[in-house]
């Protein structure tokens, strides 16, 4: 090279290289092609050497150890998602667990046809590509780059709602710093001169009230606003900054907040287990769960839930996965981190099922006790009477301590003798197996149900104080990962200052979300709850699905694979990839489709008045943002391809990355469709643009499939030899 190169001239200074491509191409000499690298960050899939994965170590964020790293996978979104995956069991009637020796048997299927496949294929195109969700998509099929932008959109939504959540789970902890604890007795209010018990709790229960009046202050129905809840609102913010100070760092900051956020909830699920296991009726609950019900298991519902839960509980389709995975050396082995999170997930999901069974059934007992007595009281007042024959009693019932047997024997005498107007007695069966069957939805399993539990608990208020801890850091590690599927896409494509951008996500978020801390916006979080995620997530991981499959290449994609982390991946993931999975998120879909127009969407909304749940359709107005959640989570796909298609936007592929410092060349060019000095390196046909190589440069031609290469000669000069990078364009 002249003595008067501009690359030689800095050879030995650590300052960046700003000149052209074209100007270090006219001052190059002939070298041996075989000993040079060039990093093209993003455009090949080849093999990388050891000086390469040192130079992005230089330039992205690493985790700090690989438990780190698990500890983020598996906290993304099993955590809260698995807190309340028992919910799903119960409300499918012990569908999720027909067979003893068959456990969950829906989640695991999908789990492993649908689940660990695409985990897995996630995880390696974000360690191999090292960037967030946009970049991965525009690099391995830029006409569906949308898939990275709907990802954030999804992300965006669901965080919404979801701090909402660990707002509520902050007013019960703050709240259980008290004892009896404020949810165990109705109030008392004055009527005059006289004291009573406020009537909207005693038509429910203690918890119940709580709930929906001291905690919600909820109105009757989702178009009565009735104005902010400054509780509520409070929590709220106190939930953003905990997020946002997380995350001001990135992995970083976030990386060392898993240890705690991820490994404190099992400690304290194996307590509450242990707990739970020594009340009483702790058995019927874990026998309900373990009942079969086969019929069920043919109920597509069922499925499309368990489905459902399989893509929350992994985090696909966020961008969290691809995001977390970024930050991984390129030779990590993410077979073996797939199948051990999916598997720590669904050991989690069990954990969290036996938990809640557990206090679920001890609940039952409970409330089947009250029933007997409140029924026993009324029988006595027939008999006291004479509208019922003390004939109808079996001599050795004894009403002092009558059992719920007893009852069941005397129910069934008086339901025979007085079969013409039995029903006008006004009695209950009192079942266990009903209280069993009750099904508690989403959130109230966890501020209703086992806030009732706790009651009963002895040293409740510390219960009560772990529960929610645990709440908040489960919900914490899963904001952590939605925030990432948002921050460090948006970072890497358009290289924005981290920590203003993610404050500045979470004020905005803050300030859009105070729709949901209005008397109404419980009925909110169930529309963006039922609706803002679920269609889009599976338009977008079938996307994924078919980008890497059938555009990319099954077979391509495999042999990647096998030089990124040294062995082949089984063939069935070379099955699943290309026929299973597709097949079975199609049906998912098409499902979900059905759902929505055969059921018209609507909510529970609670009534002040009757004190009682009662189920109402949307409004048109709400109807209209329903499907504008929906279509504008989804909008960025065929938006993306259209504009790419008829390139009226850059296809956002053509981002080289070159490195140069202290004996590396650093340099960004981007928009390289304006540059035509270095058009020829990225051309899908190098005919199309004439070549500016000298004819004294070596020059291997579009036929090889080694990378394009450089780096230092032994003599401390930089040699380069120019190899056409295979792109994933080209397979379009």
């Amino acid at each position: 090279m002249p003595k008067n190169s501009k690359v030689t001239q800095r050879e030995h200074s650590s300052e960046h290289v700003t000149e052209s491509v074209a100007d270090l191409l006219a001052h190059e000499e002939p070298v041996d092609y075989k000993r040079s690298v060039l990093n093209v960050t993003g455009e090949t899939w080849d093999k990388q050497k050891d000086g390469d994965e040192d130079l992005d170590a230089e330039n992205r964020p690493a985790w700090n150890s690989k438990l780190q790293y698990i500890l983020a996978q598996i906290g993304e979104y099993g955590g809260a998602r698995n807190a309340f995956f028992s919910y799903l069991c119960q409300k499918n009637g012990g569908a999720f667990c027909p067979l003893p020796g068959a456990y969950l048997v829906p989640y695991l299927v999908l789990l492993i046809i649908i689940g660990l496949p695409l985990f897995f294929l996630e995880l390696a195109v974000g360690q191999r590509i090292r960037r967030g969700s946009i970049g991965v998509w525009n690099y391995i099929c830029p006409r569906l780059g949308g898939i990275g932008y709907a990802s954030c959109l999804v992300c965006f939504f669901v965080g919404l709602y979801y701090n909402v959540i660990i707002g509520w789970s902050i007013f019960y902890f703050f709240k259980s710093f008290q004892y009896p604890l404020p949810w165990s007795e109705c109030p008392i209010v004055k009527n005059g001169s006289v004291a009573v018990v406020e009537t909207e709790c005693e038509r429910s229960s203690a918890t119940t009230y709580f709930w929906y009046r001291e905690a919600l202050d909820i109105s009757n129905s989702i178009s009565e606003s009735g104005g902010l809840n400054w509780k509520m609102t409070v929590c709220l913010l106190v939930a953003w900054s905990l997020v946002g100070l997380a995350m001001i760092k990135g992995i970083q900051s976030s990386g060392k907040v898993m240890y705690f956020s991820s490994l404190f909830p099992y400690v304290v699920l194996v307590c509450f287990l242990v707990r739970g296991l020594l009340l009483r009726g702790a058995v019927d609950g874990i026998m309900h769960m373990f009942t079969p019900k086969l019929d069920k298991m043919l109920d597509p519902q069922v499925w499309r839930e368990a489905a459902t839960q399989v893509f929350f509980a992994l985090g696909l389709g966020f961008g969290g996965v691809i995001a977390f995975s970024s930050y991984n050396k390129q030779d990590n082995n993410c077979h073996f981190d797939a199948t051990l999170v999916s598997f720590i997930n669904f050991f989690t999901s069990v954990l969290a099922t036996l938990v809640v069974f557990a206090v679920l059934g001890f609940k039952a007992n409970i409330m089947n006790e009250k029933c007997v007595v409140e029924n026993a009281e009324k029988i006595l007042g027939y008999l006291n009477t004479n509208v019922l024959s003390h004939d109808l009693i079996p001599p050795h019932v004894n009403f002092s301590h009558l059992t719920a047997k007893d009852y069941n024997e005397m129910y069934r005498v008086i339901m025979t003798v007085k079969e013409g107007n039995f029903k006008e007695l006004g009695l209950d069966a009192c079942l266990l197996e009903d209280e069993l069957n009750k099904s508690v939805q989403g959130t109230g399993l966890a501020f209703i149900a086992f806030t009732e539990a706790m009651t009963h608990f002895p040293a409740s208020p510390f219960w009560s104080v772990m529960f929610f801890l645990m709440l908040i850091n489960l919900g914490l590690g899963s904001m952590i990962g939605t925030m990432s599927g948002i921050t460090t896409p948006i970072i890497d494509t358009f290289k924005v200052r981290k920590e203003v951008f993610t404050v500045g996500c979470c004020i905005f978020a803050f300030v859009v979300g105070l729709i949901f801390v209005q008397r109404s916006g419980n009925y909110f979080v169930t529309m963006f709850d039922d609706y803002s995620a679920t269609l889009p997530l599976t338009v977008v991981v079938i996307l994924e699905n078919i980008a890497v499959a059938w555009i990319y290449g099954t077979k391509k994609f495999m042999q990647e694979l096998t030089e990124m982390l040294g062995f082949r991946p089984y063939q069935f993931y070379y099955y699943t990839w290309k026929y299973v999975s597709p097949i079975c998120m199609a049906v998912l879909m098409t499902a979900s489709i059905i759902q929505l127009g055969v059921s018209p969407p609507g909510y529970s909304a609670w009534i002040r008045e009757e004190a009682a749940e009662k189920f109402l359709f949307y409004p048109n107005w709400a109807m209209a943002i329903l499907i504008c959640l929906i279509i504008l989570a989804s909008l960025p796909l065929p938006l993306v391809f259209i504009l790419r298609q008829f390139h009226l936007v850059s296809d956002g592929s053509n981002a080289l990355s070159v490195t140069y410092k202290k004996g590396r060349m650093m340099k960004d060019i981007s928009n390289l469709e304006d540059n035509d000095e270095t058009r020829f390196i990225l051309s899908k046909v190098p005919s199309e643009t004439p070549s500016p190589m000298p004819t004294h440069r070596s020059y291997l031609g579009p036929g090889s499939n080694s990378p394009m290469e450089m780096t230092n000669a032994p003599n401390g000069r930089y040699g380069s030899g120019y190899l056409l990078a295979s792109t994933p364009e080209s397979e379009l």
